[in-house]
């Protein structure tokens, strides 16, 4: 549609140039020759007008597309068909981080996947790279309670999923949907209130977890490492195995 009222306006400006220039040289024309010779030089200007004009437009229709719908750049949705690097580790995907299945493992109870560190604190590991030195895990509080003080050396990324809690160094508090970024070298106390049941947070830590006391000596430490030792352990113990953990090992 609007590409014929372009071509329509086109050829009116074109007209319009055309006409102009006629009436130039008709002008200069009629005062030098005879009536007959002026009626036969305006109706060969009209005509070539015309066919100018007709043939512009014909070279716009034959541009046309024939269907205005974009399709998709088959390239574009086409896979890579390479090899990928051969030292590249594979990738981690856990469909449903709730659900009673697990990597084609059915019926799982999901309370066995959870790694408790404490009666009321426990995180279901989701990838341990050892090769990055970080670990990503949803924690779990149950019940009013708290992570004991601690400091990262290296950033903490974390996500919200259920319930809320805070920090006793801070006055804002995560809800459900919150995200956080914890600072390398900040030290600080997670507790979750009164009235919350259940607690989950995705976390990604990079580096160490270091146990600080009220003056920031430190008294303990966690890593990727120990706590990869910690859920061996507990798989083994609930019957997954131990090497139930190596899905998540990169």
């Amino acid at each position: 549609m609007k590409t014929m009222m372009h071509r329509n306006v086109f050829a009116r400006l074109l007209l319009l140039l055309f006409s102009a220039l006629v009436t130039t040289r008709v002008t200069a024309f009629v005062s030098t020759s005879s009536p007959s010779a002026v009626r036969e030089t305006i109706q060969r200007l009209s005509s070539a007008t015309i066919d100018a004009v007709s043939s512009k437009e014909e070279q716009g229709e034959a541009k046309e597309p024939s269907n205005a719908t974009t399709e998709p750049d088959d390239e574009a949705f086409t896979p890579y068909r390479g090899e990928q690097p051969k030292e590249a580790l594979s990738e981690i995907f856990v469909p449903q981080v709730f659900s009673h299945s697990l990597n084609g493992v059915e019926n799982i109870d999901e309370e066995k996947l959870w790694v408790p560190q404490t009666e009321s604190v426990s995180f279901r590991p989701l990838c341990f790279c050892v090769s990055g030195g970080y670990y990503v895990n949803l924690l779990r509080v149950r019940g009013a309670g708290l992570l004991s003080r601690h400091r990262h050396p290296g950033p903490v990324h974390g996500h919200v999923l259920k319930g809320k809690w805070s920090y006793l160094e801070h006055d804002w508090v995560a809800e459900a949907g919150s995200y956080v970024f914890e600072p390398p070298g900040e030290i600080h106390t997670l507790v979750v209130p009164e009235g919350v049941d259940e607690m989950i947070t995705l976390f990604h830590v990079t580096g160490s977890l270091l146990y600080c006391d009220p003056d920031g000596k430190v008294v303990g430490a966690e890593d990727v490492f120990t706590k990869l030792e910690l859920a061996k352990k507990h798989y083994e113990k609930v019957g997954l195995g131990e090497d139930f953990v190596q899905q998540f090992v990169r």
